[in-house]
């Protein structure tokens, strides 16, 4: 019986060596978790304009910290000019026009209608007189009925030309009608509205930055010529900085926004911070599936995961490694 115990114990003691060299096997050669790894990004800013033309002078260098509204380019334009200078002959033209509409004829041209009516007027009085004389002549039968018409027509021709001279001299007075003097001061809207719009243009030469931050690129050299919307400089703004992340799905593990996690940057010392998940999308189709196993099981996608941190980062630059701690 005394044998039988000690196998039993031996065997006992061999069970536990066994279970232990398994268990120290399985912590070590336990995989490592995959780590996941991104980058620190920030909003960019392309500086363009609206007209073409010759880079006269650059103001900033790569690298330079700038505020906004500093100017980093000034764009040489000589068709600008040239517009300019059409639009506001244009403007002197349309103005002249309405204040001719305006202010009616010329005192010279009012004088002259006034005395055509005149000379009607004197003209249809004399054939009133000479018709009088010639209706008391022919009630006495003196004068054939023929005399008596064409002194008739005489009279009537003159009256209408009195009516006429004085149409006209009513109209050199009152000047040109309201249709003339609204079309006029239309073409003087019209004229202001291209002035304005070349003045326009011309803001446009002077080429600022939208945002305080850090000249990233500059494109052209001075004295290249530039197409409208052509970049000439990239504006990078540091205080808009945020972690990407590309995470196959099988990792993301009910990951969603609002979530916090712990983002740890090599290139700061290893420095951690607190940031907060505010976008997860799934990236496009192409070269983002990945088989889960070498065989059978699904192939899993991958997914675009941002995240903002809680706390400005000193220090913190676009293009710098990002590692979630796990």
């Amino acid at each position: 019986m005394k044998k039988n115990y000690n196998l039993i114990g031996g065997i006992a003691v061999l069970a536990v060596v066994v279970l232990a060299i398994g268990v120290i096997g399985y912590i070590v050669s336990k995989p490592d978790p995959v780590p996941i790894q991104g980058e620190a990004c920030a909003s960019e800013y392309r500086v363009s304009g609206k007209v073409p033309g010759r880079i006269e002078v650059l103001f900033v260098k790569e690298g330079q910290r700038i505020s906004k509204g500093d100017t980093i380019a000034f764009v040489d334009s000589p068709e600008v000019k040239a517009k300019l200078a059409q639009a506001n002959a244009a403007r002197k033209a349309a103005s002249a026009q309405s204040l001719k509409a305006s202010n009616g004829a010329r005192k010279e041209e009012v004088t002259g209608a006034y005395e055509l009516w005149q000379q009607a007027l004197i003209q249809e009085e004399l054939l009133k007189k000479s018709l009088d004389r010639m209706q008391k002549l022919f009630d006495e039968k003196v004068v054939s009925a023929q005399k008596y018409d064409e002194i008739k027509a005489k009279y009537d021709a003159a009256h209408a030309q009195a009516l006429a001279a004085a149409s006209q001299y009513e109209m050199a007075v009152k000047g040109a009608r309201a249709e003339d003097k609204a079309a006029a001061q239309a073409l003087v809207e019209q004229a202001d509205g291209a002035l304005m719009e070349v003045e326009s243009y011309l803001d446009e030469l002077y080429l600022t930055s939208p945002a305080d931050g850090i000249v990233s690129d500059v494109f052209p050299k001075a004295g290249e010529l530039v197409g409208t919307g052509a970049p000439v400089a990239s504006v990078t703004d540091l205080e808009d900085v945020w972690f990407t992340f590309s995470i196959r799905e099988d990792q993301l593990h009910g990951l969603k926004q609002g979530d916090r996690i712990t983002v740890m940057i090599p290139a700061l010392d290893g420095r951690e911070t607190e940031a907060v998940v505010n976008y997860i999308a799934v990236r496009e189709s192409y070269a983002t599936w990945k088989a889960t196993k070498s065989t059978a099981m699904y192939d899993a996608k991958t997914f675009e995961v941002r995240a903002v941190p809680v706390s400005k980062v000193e220090g913190l630059l676009p293009g710098m490694s990002a590692l979630v701690k796990q």
